[in-house]
């Protein structure tokens, strides 16, 4: 493969890493992060590797082109705080975003081993030994824990998966994604006597082949290598891309919207709004698919045990800080563990708590759409699934009333070749709510992609007294959330690569936050923001309310500050772009607001966009119709996240699945 940045590019990646690590001990070379750099847009490519060829480009020009690589690192330093990292003007607030990469190829540095993702060849990665992290296979585990052992038979047939070669002219059904729409929906039509076939844009990777090496599992399983962004930059949109789509990379989360006793009582009621806005759905029928998808993926709150150091602390924080709070709302909130689809709990098949849910479970523990129902419908249906391969359009005729009728999808093969493939019942799109936009689009359906909806979310990390709480990276990444009402509160953890891209902070503050990964906590802000955004030339555009969200998203960023000080912390490190500090002493409320002027001065980020194929019985206002097909076809129907009317206000994972059941479970969906 060629490398993927030239001469220049590379020397400029030299300079800005010695920069970055200013006044920093570095374990590794500079030259070897870049060397990490480079396998890591090597294995994305594509248009993302192009733009940041653009983008390192710029940077240098902004930074004084060559001058910037040939001065010393003091004066590459100064450069970088003056047009960077103190910046108000976008674009530069845009470009020191690249900081977050070069942090991550240090802290996900890998030592190549006998097999892929050989931990024993890491047992003295010295990047781990210098934040005082473990690998799995080395912590010590007692009796009290679940061992870190695999769990077979959940796994998919490889029998059952197809290529170039082996794929068929025809089937009767063909559905396009197999997350959590498409897997849900494959299964229940396979079930009803059709031939299926489930193609994929991403790779097949099972739990066996998945391993602890970050760098390399996300640049494989995640959309754009987890750098997918909106077009302005201001939010990084995580995405899975690969046979089990984003539920092989989440954290298993599953909540219901408006669940008495696990929401705010003040909350919205979400289906209510629906219904207000053209989308009337039954509620019972929709809450018995939550139900039926409960069952077969054994959801149910986890162990404590699973979270045990990250987890209380945020439950405990809450109650302290609730107890002094002044706000009657504080005091409605509800603060619990989360219920999930890891184990289930309380069996020999439970979540292991590796802290490694984003980067997928080696160990195949986590009850995802492919280890439950894309082997189902594989193994008991004849359903066939065919990855690395991009739907490229619909193909249409006319029906008998004079309606669309898809005939067959256009289908990009993975060895490259082009290929119609026949659908002779109908086709199903759940490519996610980006893809699934583009798709139609491209297939000649009108107004897709509008009115999209982010959960957004924004990282807090606290600094803990030392020998206080436990490390936080050796559980379950997230155990434990709060809702407040107007927004939710979700303990979370991350590997060191992970965690250091979120990690706030720069030059010798960033590398002394980062050796204090034993004593740090962290939690993030959840907040809807409703129908803001669009698809556009093929990208998310997305931007907040000013007058309606920015003021919830400070709220929420000073009050999850203020949990971890009720809890203990030192000292807090919220993900602002000039990384600023806030310690106990300081008017938390007073702080974000001057912090948080515009989206662009703090990182966000969302891992549940949904809308744009909007549910309404009119089809002035939406794409697809109460039974999830869209309108002016007799049979195309969408069942992912892309249908939801408004913002669902929790993680969408469940809330997909239970759509996608409540429109192929309830009868034929295609008479």
């Amino acid at each position: 493969m060629t490398a993927p940045f030239n001469f220049g590019q590379l020397k400029f990646l030299k300079a800005l890493t010695e920069a970055l690590f200013h006044e920093a001990e570095m374990m590794i070379s500079a030259d070897q992060v870049v060397a990490n750099v480079c396998d890591l847009f090597e294995k994305i490519g594509g248009t993302k590797l192009d733009e940041i060829r653009l983008s390192l480009t710029a940077t240098e020009l902004v930074l004084g082109g060559p001058f910037f690589t040939e001065n010393d690192v003091a004066d590459r330093v100064e450069r970088l705080t003056d047009r960077l990292k103190n910046s108000q003007i976008d674009l530069f607030q845009d470009m020191a975003r690249l900081r977050g990469i070069i942090y991550a190829c240090y802290y996900g540095h890998w030592q190549p081993g006998l097999t892929p993702g050989d931990q024993g060849a890491n047992a003295a990665n010295p990047v781990h030994r210098q934040i005082g992290f473990t690998l799995p296979q080395f912590r010590q585990r007692g009796d009290y824990d679940v061992p870190l052992a695999p769990v077979h038979g959940r796994e998919i047939d490889p029998a059952h998966i197809l290529d170039a070669d082996s794929v068929g002219q025809e089937y009767d059904v063909v559905v396009i994604g197999s997350g959590a729409g498409g897997g849900v929906a494959a299964r229940n039509i396979a079930a009803q006597g059709y031939k299926v076939l489930i193609v994929e844009a991403g790779p097949f990777y099972p739990s066996p082949a998945i391993t602890h090496h970050e760098l390399d599992m996300i640049a494989r399983l995640y959309k754009h290598g987890a750098l997918q962004t909106s077009t302005n930059r201001d939010f990084v949109v995580f995405q899975g891309r690969c046979v089990g789509g984003s539920s092989t990379i989440n954290n298993g989360i599953c909540l219901r919207v408006n669940e008495a006793g696990r929401t705010h009582p003040d909350a919205p009621d979400v289906l209510a709004k629906w219904a207000s806005i053209g989308a009337p759905i039954d509620a019972a029928a929709f809450h018995a698919s939550y139900d039926a998808v409960q069952a077969r993926l054994g959801i149910a709150p986890i162990e404590p045990r699973s979270g045990r150091h990250n987890g209380p602390h945020l439950i405990n924080g809450w109650t302290s800080y609730a107890a002094t709070s002044s706000n009657p709302r504080d005091r409605r909130a509800v603060a619990d563990w989360f219920a999930k689809n890891f184990g289930p709990p309380n069996t020999v098949n439970a979540c292991a708590y590796c802290g490694y849910c984003n980067s997928g479970c080696a160990y195949g523990r986590r009850m995802g759409i492919a280890q439950t129902y894309l082997p189902e419908a594989c193994r008991d249906f004849g359903a066939r699934i065919l990855p690395d391969t991009k739907a490229e359009r619909i193909v249409w005729q006319t029906a008998y009333d004079g309606r669309r009728e898809a005939e067959a999808v256009k289908l990009v093969l993975p060895d490259g070749s082009k290929r119609l493939v026949r659908a002779r019942v109908g086709v199903v799109v759940a490519a996610g709510t980006i893809a699934s936009s583009k798709l139609l689009d491209r297939s000649d359906i009108d107004r897709t992609g509008y009115q999209i909806s982010l959960n957004v979310a924004s990282p807090v990390v606290a600094l803990m007294p030392d020998g206080v709480g436990g490390d936080a990276w050796d559980e379950d990444q997230m155990s434990s959330y709060v809702d407040c009402g107007d927004y939710l509160l979700e303990s979370h953890f991350q590997p060191p690569m992970s965690m250091a891209s979120l990690m706030p902070g720069w030059f010798g503050d960033h590398a002394e936050r980062m050796r204090n990964f034993g004593r740090v906590h962290s939690a993030g802000i959840l907040f809807p923001a409703d129908r803001r955004g669009r698809v556009k030339d093929g990208k998310l555009e997305f931007r907040l309310d000013a007058s309606d969200d920015l003021p919830v998203l400070r709220d929420a960023m000073a009050t999850l500050t203020k949990v971890h000080f009720a809890a203990g912390a030192l000292e807090c490190y919220p993900a602002l772009a000039k990384g600023q500090k806030v310690t106990p002493d300081m008017d938390v409320d007073a702080f974000f607001r001057d912090a948080i002027r515009e989206q662009d001065d703090v990182t966000l980020s969302s891992s549940h966009p949904h809308g744009g194929n909007a549910i309404n019985e009119n089809s002035q206002h939406g794409v697809v119709d109460l039974d999830c097909r869209v309108h002016g076809t007799t049979n195309v129907l969408v069942t992912d996240a892309s249908v939801f009317p408004s913002c669902i206000r929790v993680n969408a994972q469940w809330t997909t699945m239970a759509m996608a059941h409540y429109a192929t479970a309830r009868g034929d969906p295609f008479r």
